[in-house]
Parts: structure tokens; sequence; C-alpha cells
């Protein structure tokens, strides 16, 4: 039986106490104004017409309406296939999952994940308003006819030519094992670049930074692994800098790469190869900022951390300023993007040529502390959710003209035939319910959520192609 407690003193708050009722009220005033702050960052939306930018009111404005009606898959794994009974006693099998049937290429229902060649995006036929629409993990030709190969790569926008340039590994060779246990390969060909004015067409520009073919002995052999190439405009120097992951076939050699040309289009002058810092180096991208200084991001003691330091003025080298980031939680293929001051990061796990789930991160410096948000994709189905789609992350682009609006670019791997692996561009936005509960740190920061929505079919908004010119 209940008792009540006789002697409960009152709840009730006295102001005759003086101090300590005067320390209350301070103290709750202040909580009350850092609450209406949080709930007036979380409704704040710009409203903007500054250099062509639409104006957007609310998260649930109706350019985003389409892009956040995410679709669902069912697919429906193939019964396994029928093995001897000796087999079974020796190893018997496990089920079959869905990553499973991505990974292995005799999979019946492999067609799911890599669409057979005639139903590529060909931007030669004009389809009238089938033009200008993505679909993730399809064969993208460019407009000689063939399937771009701009493999783990990033999009420079240059204000000069007012053009896009598509910088990426060139993988159109024979994949192979370079020893037993060693992991799917091709043979360095160089990076490949596309140009395009609307972000669907593109022109093969050629290869900009071409294999060594003799020179065992040089970074760029044949025989040795080049990965993640980035490029961006250096306003003092006037030249276009590529920085790039540079290892040997047994990826000891860890270091970034660096190259240099007058033009987008290169050719550019390879110039060395070092490890940042003194640190072991593999997936790698840069990111220049508003104000012009530019940082090299890259995964480092054996992928167990991200390192992030600022670039020298010429973007040619690292300074001494470098700062660990996300320290044991094992995160490669970073990118990294930028929103009204706040700095955004999509993150894979470390799993090889295997996808696994994408992470979210936020700081309000480069610098960190970076927090994490959870996974960002949205639609599809578990799975889909927990392999990031079957795809691995590898640059995120602003779509200019459109606040908070962003392509999300990825890779879908294809370890048995590398030259075949698939682009999945979705697209990716900034807004919405936080990731935080409102108790945690009471309630600050709070990260806008950054949220990916897949799609089999998509395409940018009518802002977008008119901003462009385009139909």
């Amino acid at each position: 039986m209940k008792m009540r407690n006789k002697f409960r003193k009152p709840t009730t708050l006295s102001c005759i106490a003086g101090n300590r009722c005067g320390l209350s009220v301070i103290l709750w005033t202040l909580i009350g104004f850092l609450i209406m702050l949080h709930l007036r960052y979380m409704v704040k939306h710009r409203a903007v017409q500054d250099g062509g930018d639409i104006q957007l009111h609310s998260v649930y404005h109706p350019v985003f309406r389409e892009l956040e009606m995410v679709e669902e898959e069912y697919i429906k794994v193939p019964p396994p296939r029928k093995r001897s009974p000796r087999a079974e006693k020796r190893k018997p099998r496990r089920p079959t999952t869905l990553i499973d049937e991505f990974l292995d290429e005799s999979s019946q229902i492999r067609h799911i994940f890599f669409p057979y060649l005639k139903t590529a995006i060909d931007p030669r036929k004009d389809a009238g308003n089938d033009s200008f629409y993505y679909y993730p993990g399809r064969i993208w030709l460019d407009t000689d006819g063939n399937p771009i190969q701009a493999h783990g790569g990033g999009i420079l926008y240059d204000e000069i030519t007012r053009t896009y340039y598509w910088y990426g590994e060139y993988k159109d060779g024979p994949t192979y094992h370079a020893h037993k246990r060693g992991a799917a390969r091709v043979d360095i060909i160089g990076v490949g670049c596309y140009s395009s004015k609307d972000l669907w067409t593109w022109k093969h520009e050629g290869i900009v930074l071409a294999a060594e073919e003799t020179d065992e002995n040089h970074d760029l052999h044949k025989s040795n692994v080049l990965e993640r190439p980035k490029v961006i405009y250096n306003k003092q120097t006037s030249k276009y800098v590529m920085w790039m992951h540079i290892d040997d076939v047994n990826y000891t050699k860890a270091s970034v790469g660096v190259a240099v040309s007058d033009t987008p289009i290169g050719p550019f002058e390879y110039l060395y190869s070092k490890q940042p810092h003194g640190f072991d180096s593999r997936d790698m991208t840069i990111f220049k900022d508003d104000d012009g200084m530019a940082y090299l991001i890259y995964s480092s003691d054996d992928n167990s951390e991200l390192h992030i330091g600022p670039l020298s003025p010429n973007y040619l080298d690292v300074t001494h300023v470098v700062v660990r980031a996300l320290v044991g939680q094992r995160r490669e293929a970073p990118a990294l993007f930028k929103h009204e001051g706040t700095y955004y990061m999509i993150t894979s796990g470390c799993s090889g040529w295997a996808p696994n789930e994408a992470l979210a991160h936020a700081a309000g410096s480069i610098y960190g502390p970076w927090e994490v948000m959870g996974s960002p994709c949205m639609g599809g189905n578990k799975v889909f959710q927990l392999t990031t789609f079957f795809s691995q992350s590898t640059f995120v682009l602003p779509v200019p003209g459109i606040p908070r609006l962003f392509i999300f670019m990825a890779d879908r791997w294809n370890p048995a035939d590398l030259r075949d692996s698939r682009y999945v561009w979705l697209p990716l936005t900034i807004g919405g319910a936080v990731d935080r509960p409102l108790d945690y740190n009471f309630g600050f920061p709070l990260w806008s959520r950054v949220s990916i929505y897949w799609h089999k079919k998509w395409r940018l908004p009518w802002m977008w192609t008119a901003f462009t010119g385009q139909k």
C-alpha cells in the first residue's frame, strides 16, 4: 500500500530565500533562452534571391518533394544452387544474403545491380522527356558512345570556362589479382577527364595524367596504384592542382601524389609523392573552403582514423598543421562539403570492395570535433541502406542555384570486372529533423539531418535546367 510522506517538503518556489531563488531564476532564464535559440535555428531557413538562388522557406518546399519521395526495393534472393551431399556435410551452407548475391559474379540477379548495356544512359539519343534523368547503377555513356571511366573521382567547376570537369580513375583494362590474396586491381592507365555544361552530357577530354609504361621506379608505373584523384584551382598561381592516393601493388607505400597543369584538361605534370605529415595515407580527398584555403583529408594509421590538414598557399604541399578525427572508428572514402557555415562529411567503413554502411558527420570547424550523425541513406530497403545502395562515397557536389541540394556521388564497385564499375548519383539534402535528441548537451549542437534518397530514376529540379539554359 502506498503511504503518504508526511515529512515531504512543499515544492513551490519561494522567492523570499533571496540569492538561491535569484540564481534559479537566472539559470532557468538561460536555459529557456538556449531552447529558444535552438528552436529558432531549427525553423530558420534562408530566403534569398542572391546570385540566382531559389527562395526556399521550408524543408517541405515543392522543389524537394519529388526528390524526397523515396522508392522501395523488393528483391527476392534466388534459391541456393544444389550441392552434393558430401559438400553439404563438409561445410553446411549458410543462408544466402543480398550482399552475397551482389558479390557473386554468377548470381542470377546480377543484372539488378549491374544492368545490361541496352539500358545505358546515352546522351546522344534525344529521349525527349527522359533526357537529363539519372539512373543509378546503369552504364553511363559519354558523347562518343563509350562508358565513362572516372571512378573514385570528383568534380571541379571551372569559373573561367564555366564548365564542369569530372576527374576519375580510368580503369578500362583487365581485372586481375597481383597475388593469391591480393585485392582485385587494374593496371594504372591514368586519370580520365570529362567536361559538361549540364552535369548529364559528358565529353571525354582524354587521359590528363597518364601512366608510366617503362620506368618501374616511377610512382605512376602501371604496376602501381593511383586512386581517388581530385582537382582544385589556385587563383594565386593560376594552376590546376591534382591530388591523388599513390601506392604500390601491396598497398605499403600509402602516400599522396601531386600533379599540376595550366588548363583543366591537362596534360598534368606529375611532381612527387609523400606520406603527408609523416603518416600513412590511403583513401583521401581535398576540400577548398570559401576563403580559398584548401585542406587534405586522408585515412591514416592503418585506416583507423582520419587526418585533416591545410595545404600550402600554392596547394602543392601540406603544412605542418594536422589534426586527428574519428579516431578508432575505421572510416575511409571521405567526401567533405559545407552548408551555411557547417562542415559535413560522408564516410564509409573499411571492407575492401564489399559495400558497407555510410555515416554522416558534422562539425562547426573543419578541424572538428566531428559529430557522428548516423546513416544518411533513405529508401530502397534495409539492406540498401546498410550498403549505401551498394556503393561507396567519393564526392558531394553542391547544386548551384538551389540551396541545401547536393549530388551524392558514389561508386558501385565491380571487383570481378573493375572497368564495369558503375556510378551512383543521388540527391542529398540538408534539413528536416535533427539527428540529436533535445536533451543531448542541452540540445547543442544540433545538426540538421543529412539525407540521401534512393531513386531508380531521378532528375534535378526544373530550376536547375533553367539555371543552366537546358530544356
